[in-house]
């Protein structure tokens, strides 16, 4: 019998995505991903609305019966009982303390037991590992790196919220070394100019020692984040995703050398799933059988 199709919804402070999953082949039902732009500073009542306005687009007419949703959203939250603790974060301050499933089940007139929410970093693993380039993979790390540095660890087959980007880390956070912010300050400490991103020292590579530089810098100091995180638990790759992984040819050569200087084995690889991600490990956890019993055919 054939597992059923999901919906993954992707939630951020300025937007909603949603797309049909194919539980079966862990993969998006073309053409079925729908978006819309979302102002997290409204009240509860127009952000439920646009978010059920584009679930109920995206389901295109599916019965009641058959909508299973998976949910990938910012924390603080409850992602068990599906209550937002968002609170000081200067979005979606009108849905603090607000049941979210109830109130979407309600709306779309399904079981609430049919709505499942993950945090959104661990569901950009979790996709990964579901369908991605972690597949098969039992212990695994996620980061998405770009405006600021999001984090996930998965121990078997379940990916759940690092919460890395404010551990301590050289003279401050780890956030203040790996997100893009890093790159438009460093390469300003050496040169004196000012880029506007990331994408900008790749297109500098080619003509600039200074551009090398930095992202051999980089390299190295992810590899210094990574070491212990990857030591105390036993990560066997690392997926590496959002902006700054574009640049992943620019940084890795320094990254892949320090750890292996430091006797580190875990394999180094880039999203294969992208901006899909986050949706299609949204959705697998409507897959109960991948959820509490992985298995790999």
């Amino acid at each position: 019998m054939e597992k059923p199709v999901a919906l993954g919804v992707d939630i951020g402070g300025s937007h909603i995505t949603a797309a049909l999953i194919n539980l079966e082949t862990r993969s998006l039902v073309k053409n079925s991903i729908k978006r819309s732009a979302v102002n997290s500073q409204e009240s509860k009542e127009v952000i439920l609305k646009a978010w059920v306005n584009i679930i109920n687009d995206a389901f295109n007419g599916m019965p009641n019966s058959s909508k299973l949703i998976g949910i990938a959203m910012p924390g603080p939250f409850d992602y068990e009982e599906g209550i937002s603790l968002i609170k000081d974060q200067d979005k979606f301050k009108s849905l603090f303390n607000v049941n979210v499933k109830e109130e979407l089940a309600q709306r779309l007139e399904i079981p609430s037991e049919n709505i499942h929410f993950i945090n959104d970093a661990a569901g950009f693993l979790q996709g990964e590992v579901f369908a991605g380039a972690a597949k098969g993979n039992a212990n695994v790390l996620g980061l998405t790196l770009g405006t600021g540095l999001g984090s996930s660890i998965c121990v078997n087959h379940k990916a759940t919220d690092a919460d890395l980007w404010n551990s301590e880390f050289l003279s401050g956070i780890a956030e203040d070394y790996l997100s893009t912010r890093w790159f438009v300050k460093r390469y300003n400490q050496l040169s004196g100019k000012t880029l506007d991103g990331v994408k900008e020292l790749v297109a500098a590579v080619k003509v600039d020692q200074l551009a090398i530089q930095v992202f051999m810098e980089f390299g190295y100091n992810l590899a210094q984040f990574l070491i212990p995180i990857i030591n105390k638990n036993k990560i066997d790759t690392v997926i590496i995703g959002g902006n700054i992984a574009q640049a992943f040819n620019e940084f890795s050569p320094e990254l892949i050398a320090t750890l292996k200087g430091n006797e580190i084995d875990a394999s180094i690889k880039i999203s294969e799933l992208k901006e899909h991600a986050a949706l299609i490990g949204a959705a697998s956890c409507c897959d109960l059988s991948f959820n509490d019993f992985p298995s790999e055919k």
